[in-house]
């Protein structure tokens, strides 16, 4: 069954939601890590692992799913070949989220996504 398998909505519209995520995602893959709120960082796993799955996956089928998830050939370019060596022997579980504090204005809790070795 594929009961409440939607992705989360983020308060966000879908147009702005998917440029979210697209942005967020090429942020934690060029830079190695990130910091951002609790739910973005969930929403993030979920979109990065299915990218991740593609790199390893390594055929030009794969490559051109992952440009239409994200449309970013540097940031492409970069899982096919770096990240797919590194996570060759892992199934999953390709991110590791740390919970950091609670922003100041809003006291949002905030969570540090990063690449796990």
């Amino acid at each position: 069954m594929r009961h409440r398998r939607g992705n989360k909505k983020l308060g966000l519209p879908t147009d702005q939601r998917i440029a979210l995520l697209r942005s967020l995602s090429r942020s934690l893959i060029l830079n190695q890590s990130i910091v951002t709120t609790d739910s973005r960082a969930k929403a993030l796993v979920a979109f990065v692992s299915k990218l991740v799955t593609l790199g390893k996956d390594g055929s030009l089928h794969a490559r051109r799913q992952a440009l239409s998830l994200l449309p970013d050939k540097e940031a492409i370019k970069f899982v096919f070949s770096s990240l797919s060596n590194r996570y060759e022997a892992r199934l999953g579980g390709y991110t590791r989220s740390i919970k950091v504090h609670c922003r100041k204005g809003d006291a949002a809790p905030m969570t540090k996504v990063e690449w796990v070795e």
